[in-house]
């Protein structure tokens, strides 16, 4: 082959390789495109919880007293939802998220002890198990409160992953004691720390103050490895619950322990939001942060604020349930927004199983609705035709638009020597609750009182009605010890 022919070959071939790359290159951007798309039908969920946190304990909802720039960032990216629900106490508060349920529906509307014979039911159908079944992985970080029983733990209820604690933080004996409650070893176990399914070290008040930042590197570490798979994190915070614990870098630094802990949980909020625009995720991915229940106000010093509202946890005033909450979606919410429309916790598991493109099984009713409207700005009208306030199995009030209707008495609504007739408030008028309202507005009272009437042909306003399924049950619970800790029988 001479020079010429030689040179010709050499440029047949230089162009058939571009020619080659290019169609590779266009192949390459085709799948990229189509796996970007697949992504945008299957986004990621996180919901954020903190634990005894407080109407108004964060600055997007008037906190002057703690500094939460992370949740200030959140809420100008985000939409406050500034009337969203909860339960009065943390057991029934996480039934509702799991299950997408009223608490009383499940049998969970009080709070679960240590070793105790019941939990969730097998036969509900969690947040964790529908988005798995939609490709999602899943984990749930921090405190899950809903049995701790095996066959009531996160990994037999959808949840691929598990790192946290089975119940609160005063659960264990050393705060039992301080609490003035009668020990009793078999049923006061040491804080039990949990890996999926293992105990792997027990609590005690140095492993407190290190467990927010744990938590954090957990969720963050779930989050980059399965930063190219759709996923839902539950992240559900021990702090701010008493006793208080707050870390090396937070404790000290505001002159109370509370805002503390406050402070290092708005931290802990910025390293997930960080990470996530660092993985490029944000786009993509559903935030919501919220709170179980409102302040433990018995508490004093070590307690939040309700800020204009009235009450705190364990009641059913506004304080009790009504929770700070913030929904975070670059692109997909309207920055800087809010709304007021009633919303509650129950809401997260239809509303992320739509998004997720898949559908809620009719074999068991839940009290949920899908709020993504309300979120993407559709509409500002709530899905539910009423709130129903439980305290345990006991109908207290009813919500329906800006009406609310207490339907026995609560802590400062008796009225001494006169029978007792239903209270009514306007929150938009009146958020504190102080005002009734009832006699001027009788069509309101009696349109409300039949819509608790409703609900005690479902639920019940005392007992049990026809719609409350059973809880899971075991007949030998036993205690979460480690190996060779356990107590012996005498």
């Amino acid at each position: 082959m001479n020079l010429k022919d030689s040179f010709l070959t050499l440029l047949g071939t230089v162009s058939i390789t571009r020619t080659l790359a290019v169609a590779l290159a266009i192949v390459f951007c085709f799948s990229a495109a189509k796996a970007k798309a697949a992504d945008a039908s299957h986004p990621n969920f996180i919901i954020i919880l903190a634990d005894d946190l407080g109407y108004g304990d964060i600055a997007p909802f008037g906190s002057k007293t703690n500094h939460t720039p992370n949740l200030d960032r959140m809420a100008r990216e985000g939409m406050k939802l500034t009337s969203f629900y909860a339960a009065p106490v943390c057991t029934p508060s996480r039934a509702q998220i799991i299950t997408g349920c009223y608490a009383k529906r499940v049998s969970l509307p009080d709070v679960l002890m240590p070793v105790s014979a019941i939990g969730i039911n097998s036969s509900e159908h969690t947040i964790a198990e529908l988005l798995r079944k939609q490709g999602y992985a899943t984990m749930i970080v921090g405190k899950w409160h809903l049995g701790d029983q095996q066959e009531f733990l996160p990994t037999h209820h959808g949840f691929d992953h598990y790192f946290g604690l089975p119940y609160s933080n005063d659960m264990g004996p050393q705060e039992a004691k301080d609490r003035g409650i009668k020990l009793n070893r078999k049923s006061r176990p040491p804080l039990p720390l949990i890996r999926d399914g293992n105990i792997i070290e027990t609590l005690d008040a140095r492993g407190q103050e290190l467990i927010t930042s744990r938590y954090t590197e957990e969720a963050l570490n779930f989050i980059r490895e399965n930063k190219n798979n759709p996923f839902f994190l539950y992240f559900a915070h021990t702090a701010v619950h008493v006793p208080l614990h707050p870390g090396d870098k937070f404790r000290g630094k505001s002159g109370n322990l509370y805002t503390d802990w406050v402070e290092e949980v708005d931290w802990s909020v910025g390293r997930v939001l960080d990470t996530l625009h660092e993985l490029g995720l944000s786009d993509n991915t559903l935030v919501f942060f919220t709170s179980d229940n409102g302040p433990w106000l018995a508490k004093g010093t070590n307690a939040g604020s309700a800020g204009p509202l009235r009450g705190g946890k364990m009641s059913t005033y506004e304080g009790g349930e009504r929770e700070p909450t913030i929904a975070w979606w670059p692109g997909k919410i309207q920055p800087d927004s809010a709304c007021d429309a009633v919303a509650a916790n129950f809401d997260f598991l239809p509303t992320f199983v739509k998004l997720a493109g898949g559908t809620v099984p009719a074999d068991n009713k839940i009290d949920g609705r899908d709020i993504s409207p309300m979120l993407f700005g559709k509409t500002k009208e709530s899905p539910h035709e009423a709130f129903y306030y439980f305290t345990g199995n006991r109908l207290q009030a009813v919500r329906s638009g800006p009406w609310k209707l207490a339907i026995v008495p609560r802590q400062g609504e008796e009225k001494p020597g006169k029978k007792f007739t239903p209270i009514l408030y306007n929150l938009d008028e009146e958020i504190g609750e102080k005002t009734d309202v009832a006699a001027k507005h009788p069509d309101v009272v009696k349109r409300l009182e039949k819509l608790a009437d409703k609900m005690d042909k479902d639920l019940g306003k005392t007992k049990n009605g026809p719609g409350v399924r059973p809880p899971g049950r075991v007949d030998n619970p036993v205690g979460l010890w480690l190996p060779g800790q356990e107590p012996t029988v005498e």
